[in-house]
């Protein structure tokens, strides 16, 4: 596939680091805890996230994981703990590196989250337009082979109102990978939507995986559509993980919480 040309941007880049895209492991956290007030909520939160492959993190409501999620973007700090991407310990940096780090992550809100005003271009277009220096062409160049990748072109002076489920989670995984980020976070991304569309959007982060190289982090509770996408399964019980393996590992598992999750829910490897 084409690679996208690399351009100068005002914000400077991630940190350097001894690490080396050989690493299968992309994210090392270690021992994360979060409290907000008397409330712990993430009380040691230890997980491999695993390099170019789908990363699930599953648990009922309340036990974390919106919070995980936050802290993994560093919406919010940690109260301690490490967060290890390519070698560098994210939990630690300030101002222009964090905001270099930050574009590690791309991130695909639960609704899509796109502005309603804008077309489809300009929304893609947004982060561009924002964070970097490129040209009029070389954005529109851009956004145009990403939202031709992900087969939504056609679509590209429409509005969100004028899209399907689908193809609005497609508008949105375009524009969480237009600075090209390394890694995406998928928030609840089949909430609320139609078996067919909920497999979809399953093919579309599997595509996006394959397609652009991305390590995926997708957070869900959603175990049908769990089945289907994920390479490596974490359990978050209690601000915990409790339990993580493959898919067909956590079927098996023999711990308690996890057990009574996956058989509330339903589903089986058949």
């Amino acid at each position: 596939m084409k690679l996208f040309r690399r351009n100068l941007v005002r914000l400077t880049r991630a940190p350097s680091s001894p690490a080396t895209k050989d690493d299968p492991i992309h994210v090392r956290i270690r021992d994360l805890h979060k409290s907000y007030g008397e409330h712990h909520v993430l009380r040691g939160v230890s997980l491999d996230i695993h390099r170019g492959k789908t990363n699930l993190v599953i648990g009922p409501s309340g036990s974390g994981k919106t919070v995980l999620m936050r802290q993994l973007i560093r919406l919010e700090n940690p109260d301690s703990g490490q967060l290890i991407v390519n070698g560098i310990d994210f939990a630690q940096l300030e101002g222009l590196d964090l905001a270099a780090m930050r574009r590690t992550f791309g991130m695909v809100f639960q609704m899509s989250a796109l502005f309603d005003s804008m077309t489809v271009f300009d929304n893609v277009a947004f982060p561009l337009r924002e964070h970097t220096d490129l040209s009029r062409k070389a954005v529109r160049d851009r956004v145009m082979d990403r939202l031709a990748a992900l087969g939504v072109a056609a679509a590209a002076q429409k509005l969100p109102a004028q899209l399907s489920g689908g193809m609005q989670k497609r508008v949105a995984v375009a524009r969480a990978m237009i600075l090209e980020s390394e890694i995406l976070i998928y928030d609840e991304p089949t909430t609320g939507l139609d078996p067919i569309t909920t497999e979809m959007v399953d093919e579309l982060i599997t595509e996006a995986e394959e397609m652009f190289g991305v390590t995926s982090i997708v957070i869900s509770h959603d175990m049908a559509s769990v089945l289907r996408i994920a390479n490596h399964l974490s359990f978050l019980h209690e601000g915990q993980i409790a339990a993580t393996g493959t898919p067909e590992e956590l079927l098996h598992t023999d711990h308690p919480a996890t057990a009574e999750f996956i058989r509330a829910s339903r589903v089986s490897m058949d």
